[in-house]
């Protein structure tokens, strides 16, 4: 009985060995997990103020609740299904249309299109920018498992861009920078505007240096008469097991000569908001994330109630909720981030328009005011 328990005991550490080698080889190999920065690239990282003890760091205390007694439920929750996660039927969209969106290309003219979660194209200044742009199936570290895209009756792809002068990203996890959407990319962008250290990323996906400017928070750069300036937000990142924090996060300030628009990326409310408004606003409009949140991961999510007060901390005259309406990635109904929205922006008498997915707004013009979501079952 003895040897038969040492015989069973040795083939459990075989497994266990071979199954950790395992994990390390694919983290280490497969090419969707990116890359960790090296050489002046990693000079710059630690020269940045908000670089300390290895790590990227928030303006203010942030906390990320991942003790067991918090993930085993979260995630037996997910799991089993939350009632009202997903729509029950296909999201309805409107086919994109180039000709709206380009516009007459002046710079009194701002044209948005929204395709779901944080992915957008942004017409300013005469320039296209795509922001976050995750066209995969799903979004996850594999592609047989993980969270899967709501059902569209069409999807926007690279293909169906139209030119497309810069990629505009706020960080680097799974649901804002997809590796599938990004080799298809490869050679159709002339620019990519990333937060420090994700350009490692991109380079070793095969996209020349020369093509990536990579900023810290509050520095900026030029697309013709655009100026880009990366804005703190607050948040976290990290695409494998062991690299937390060793990339950069943030939104971005998008100005005109003659429009402004923030993209807040995904960010946890807190007074860098208001800043960000003193510093770069007022802004013509803002798109904030608005879903995927929880009391356990307030910090580094806002509450939609949240996201109406935001608008007014930047300053935006007007809002579109975005990081909603295509995966589900917390434990809230999928209608619930803009129905809460909704409410709390009326008690605050503030302007959020509420286009459908695909749809071409250009400011000045209508605002889209549409309860689309309230169609479905």
């Amino acid at each position: 009985m003895r040897k038969v328990l040492k015989r069973m005991a040795l083939v459990l550490v075989s497994f266990l060995v071979v199954l950790i080698l395992s994990v390390v080889v694919f983290v280490n190999w497969a090419p969707q997990f990116g890359a960790s920065a090296t050489g002046e690239r990693l000079k710059r990282i630690q020269a940045s103020p908000n670089y300390k003890d290895g790590t990227f760091q928030n303006l203010v205390p942030t906390s990320l609740d991942l003790s067991l007694s918090k993930i085993i439920p979260a995630t037996w929750k997910m799991l089993t299904g939350v009632p009202g996660a997903e729509p029950a039927d296909t999201i309805q969209t409107v086919p994109f249309d180039a000709a709206v969106f380009e516009g007459n290309g002046g710079p009194d003219q701002v044209a948005i299109s929204w395709f779901g979660h944080s992915s957008l194209l942004i017409r300013i200044q005469g320039k296209t920018l795509l922001t976050d742009p995750v066209f995969g199936e799903r979004v996850s570290m594999v592609s047989f498992s993980g969270p899967k895209r709501f059902p569209y009756d069409r999807y926007m792809d690279v293909d169906g861009l139209p030119h497309v002068d810069a990629v505009v990203m706020s960080h680097d996890h799974y649901d804002h920078l997809d590796y599938e959407t990004f080799t298809k990319l490869k050679g159709r962008v002339g620019r990519f505007f990333v937060p420090l250290g994700v350009g490692a990323h991109l380079e070793k996906w095969g996209i020349a240096p020369e093509q990536i400017t990579e900023l810290d928070w509050h520095e900026s750069a030029k697309l013709g008469d655009l100026t880009l300036v990366c804005a703190p937000a607050r948040h976290f990142s990290g695409r494998g097991l062991t690299n937390r924090n060793g990339t950069l996060w943030c939104s971005w300030a998008l100005l005109g000569t003659q429009k402004r628009v923030y993209y807040g990326g995904d960010t946890g409310y807190y007074p860098g908001l208001k800043t960000v408004g003193e510093q770069y606003g007022p802004f013509d409009v803002a798109l904030l994330e608005c879903g995927a949140y929880n009391e356990d991961w307030i910090d580094i999510h806002m509450m939609p109630e949240q996201t109406a007060q935001a608008q007014l901390d930047v300053k935006a005259d007007l809002l579109i909720p975005i990081h909603w309406g295509k995966f589900n990635l917390a434990l809230h109904t999928w209608r619930d981030p803009i129905q809460r929205l909704l409410k709390r922006s009326a008690e605050l008498g503030t302007k959020v328009a509420t286009p459908q997915i695909g749809e071409v707004f250009v400011l000045g013009g209508s605002i889209p005011e549409a309860h689309w979501w309230e169609k479905l079952p």
